[in-house]
């Protein structure tokens, strides 16, 4: 999920709630993309975080446009 807040923010609410982070990243509009550990704590998350969750946003690449071989 996207939201509209920093790393430290998102991070204290998942050890708040309880859930387990598969994976974050910054976004370079602001905010952060959080994959969570289980579906149960995304919902959860998503429920506790609903004014903060942003719709669409860009990412940035994490791949070369071409391979390295």
């Amino acid at each position: 999920m996207f939201l509209d807040i920093d790393e430290g923010q998102a991070i204290a609410c998942c050890l708040k709630e309880k859930v387990g982070v598969s994976a974050i990243e910054r976004l370079p509009t602001g905010g952060v993309r959080l994959v969570c550990t289980s579906s149960a704590g995304a919902e959860r998350l998503r429920h506790v975080l609903r004014k903060r969750v942003i719709d669409e946003v860009a990412r940035e690449r994490h791949r070369p446009p071409t391979p390295l071989w």
